[in-house]
């Protein structure tokens, strides 16, 4: 069952059900394997594979400014001299912490 002072996380007995892609062959069903377009055919045969395979195409010049909700760049500057961070022309600075959350006194598993 598991220690009875909660000191580690089976203490509750656990039922585990079916969820997701458990199942077998469930992981297949719910996942992609980008190859190349021209290999796409061959691949799956060759390795066995039981995922769906999709042909890459036109990422040969993505960038930062083609992702959809994160294309912001920043103007970053670190003066060798002085280490003073400068974001879009504002310095960067916070007081040192003065509590570490989960450092040395915790331990998880």
């Amino acid at each position: 069952m598991g220690s009875a002072n909660a000191s580690i996380p089976t203490t509750e007995p656990i039922l585990s059900r079916p969820m997701y892609a458990n199942s077998r062959g469930g992981a297949a069903m719910s996942s992609l394997a980008f190859v190349s377009g021209c290999s796409v055919d061959r691949v799956k045969a060759s390795y066995g594979l039981s995922k769906s395979l999709v042909p890459v195409k036109n990422c040969r010049k993505i960038t930062k400014r083609d992702t959809k909700w994160n294309d912001w760049l920043g103007e970053m500057s670190v003066d060798p001299e002085t280490y003073v961070v400068k974001a879009d022309g504002v310095h960067c600075t916070c007081d040192p912490a003065d509590v570490l959350p989960l450092a040395r006194s915790v331990n998880l598993f």
